[in-house]
């Protein structure tokens, strides 16, 4: 009953007070008081209100800096993109400037007929007897490709088609050792002719030239067209050499080839010629 009676008195007690507040609230009298309140709470509600800012902007440029991350890793993947694509445009470019300087050298050409090709493999093999390099070209007998056709670039003479199969050929290149390409200096006030041979990790030799011939550094040197496995006229390559001496029946030049052959990519066969009988190299 004591209990009751407390509770019932402080119910009163807490009525009484609001509503004294409540009066002296509606008639001004509390101003003082309340001004007084909002004075010391100011610096709260303003530090309050600072932090709340601040969250607020650390909640902004987390999402800002996420929105920034995915948006980064857009651009970067289109760059990776782009740079590939570039890379490849400057590839096709690079394959289509190749290709019309052949098809410039055919236009200029016009006696011979060609047929085009790509080197497709490379082969570099040393056998008991024998040393043997050998380019494949995605060319075959369904192309009219046919067993000792001599093989060019815009660039001059790459070698004769060895061995045919029916969608590829083995090209048989002028640096092999097994290799021989009857040749002549191009001078008009020279016109020496030799033979072009291969050699085992070294530029091609020409051989057989007379003694009394005129051989100079930098002639050029061309197909001969003697013995008949080559057409006459095409370009072998420049002298870097010459070795001669008084006692040797015939004096030799090194030839350095026009064609790159270790970055030999697309090649030309002339099928319109016929060719002696082609050696075997085996």
């Amino acid at each position: 009953m004591k209990r009751i009676a407390n509770r019932t008195y402080l119910f009163f007690l807490l009525a009484a007070i609001s509503l004294v507040l409540l009066i002296l609230s509606s008639s001004d009298r509390l101003a003082p008081v309340e001004g007084g309140l909002a004075r010391l709470a100011q610096p709260f509600l303003t530090v309050s209100n600072e932090i709340g800012r601040q969250i607020s902007n650390v909640i902004g440029t987390a999402r800002e800096l996420t929105g920034l991350r995915s948006t980064n890793k857009q651009l970067l993947t289109q760059v990776d993109t782009l740079t590939i694509d570039n890379l490849r445009l400057k590839e096709v470019e690079a394959e289509n400037a190749r290709l019309r300087e052949l098809l410039r050298f055919a236009q200029i050409n016009p006696l011979s007929d060609y047929r085009g090709g790509q080197v497709i493999a490379r082969v570099i093999s040393r056998g008991p007897t024998n040393y043997l390099s050998s380019l494949t070209i995605d060319l075959g007998s369904q192309h009219g490709i046919k067993a000792g056709m001599p093989v060019v670039t815009e660039r001059g003479l790459v070698g004769r088609i060895y061995k045919v199969g029916p969608t590829s050929s083995i090209v048989l290149p002028l640096t092999d050792p097994s290799s021989g390409v009857p040749a002549m200096v191009k001078r008009s006030s020279s016109r020496a002719v030799g033979m072009v041979n291969g050699k085992a990790g070294t530029p091609p030799v020409m051989e057989f030239i007379a003694q009394d011939a005129d051989v100079s550094l930098g002639d050029e040197i061309i197909t001969s067209g003697l013995g008949g496995n080559f057409p006459k006229g095409i370009t072998i390559g420049q002298v870097l050499k010459v070795n001669k001496r008084d006692f040797d029946m015939y004096q030799e030049a090194v030839i350095r080839p026009t064609v790159n052959f270790n970055q030999l990519e697309f090649v030309l066969v002339i099928t319109n010629f016929q060719p002696g009988e082609i050696e075997s190299v085996g």
